[in-house]
């Protein structure tokens, strides 16, 4: 008679087990004997797990996945370095088991991501240990990507770059904003993206005075201006970037405010390194602006950080209170915006590194690159 064979458990991979070495510092600072995390883009920071539903549970030695029968399959292919606990009962009822078996004291968890009835249901069920709300680990830590987060970005960036070049070959005239905008996304799924970074932006004209435009059934002319904003999700990470392209021709007053807005990134950019206060990169693109006299036209803040989500730490406003860090990326993204005109925006993914930065997407910014024949 053969011997059973016992089923090994899988060595967790070194950039996960990185993470949560330097999570469990975090949490022995705060003198925590368990955080519950129930962000599903910390779940999958810390623990490679993207299901809907559960929790991440740790502790000073193990790493609990607490999720439902509809996951089991997948919390062993994507997890298996975790103790799964498939409950039956609510999430209540599995934390207050694993009390009972570890006696914490003190537990942290995501109060942001967490409703009031959910909490009231967690303290009482970890009780007699005190359920307390943690500083903002996880987000701290996804501020500064580690190498396999870069290279996930750098991914996505090229997926979308690629993507967005097959695009405006096939921009035509007559051809709507929303047509625009599903051709783009189409193109970044066929390359590999799982979908993208956020809805994307296609604003013809006057639209684009809006920021967050939608699109939608406005038609493409010669003359057009079309801002586009997008970004591609690859392996859960995201990229984010703008251009401005202009068809057939580039009317006089975009040309101003294009080359206006394109130094004022490049400005920002060169602002950019390890040391440097937030504020001061959205600072070197603000005044540069206010200076030409477009100051009043730029609305919203100089860029924000970028990762698993699209909106991350740093801020880069005017009262942003970061300090940059190398293996931050931050986007970098200035613009203009005229009522009844349009808009211009310029947008690049920025890696801040210890002498400075590396821009990361490598889409030209150039004027004349920006006319397209359509």
């Amino acid at each position: 008679m053969g011997m059973a064979r016992r089923k090994t458990k899988r060595a967790i991979p070194n950039h996960l087990a990185a993470r949560l070495e330097r999570c469990r510092a975090r949490m022995a600072d705060g003198r925590l004997s368990a955080y519950v995390v129930s962000a599903p883009t910390d779940q999958f920071y810390l623990a490679g797990f993207t299901g809907e539903d559960g929790v991440v549970v740790v502790t000073a030695r193990r790493l609990y996945l607490v999720t439902d029968g509809r996951f089991t399959i997948q919390a062993a292919r994507e997890a298996p370095w975790a103790k799964a606990i498939i409950r039956k009962a609510g999430i209540g009822a599995e934390l207050s088991r694993l009390q009972l078996r570890h006696r914490w004291c003190r537990v942290g968890f995501q109060a942001e991501h967490a409703t009031v009835k959910q909490a009231a249901i967690w303290r009482k069920a970890v009780s007699p240990a005190r359920l307390t709300q943690s500083k903002p680990i996880t987000a701290e830590l996804r501020n500064r990507k580690d190498p396999a987060e870069v290279v996930a970005i750098r991914r996505a960036i090229d997926v979308a770059e690629a993507a967005f070049k097959v695009t405006c070959r096939t921009v035509k005239i007559g051809m709507t904003e929303r047509q625009v905008a599903a051709r783009l996304e189409f193109e970044m799924q066929k390359r590999g993206a799982s979908g993208p970074s956020f809805p994307t932006i296609v604003a013809v004209g006057s639209n684009a005075a809006l920021p967050h435009a939608r699109p939608g059934s406005r038609r493409i002319a010669s003359g057009s201006a079309i801002l586009i904003d997008w970004g591609a999700t690859v392996d859960g990470y995201r990229s984010d970037l703008t251009r401005v392209v202009f068809v057939r021709t580039i009317r006089p007053q975009f040309r101003r405010m294009y080359i206006m807005v394109h130094e004022a990134q490049r400005r920002a950019i060169a602002a950019v390194s390890s040391g440097v206060e937030a504020r001061m990169v959205d600072r070197a693109a603000r005044s540069y602006l206010a200076s030409v006299g477009y100051g009043k036209a730029f609305t919203h803040s100089t860029g924000h950080g970028l990762g698993l989500d699209v909106h991350e730490g740093p801020s880069l406003a005017r009262r942003g209170s970061a300090t940059l860090e190398a293996g931050m990326v931050v986007t970098v993204e200035p613009g203009v915006y005229v009522p009844g005109v349009g808009g211009v925006r310029i947008e690049d993914d920025i890696l801040v590194t210890g002498s400075g930065c590396e821009v990361l997407s490598t889409l030209s910014t150039n004027l004349d690159d920006m006319v397209i024949r359509g």
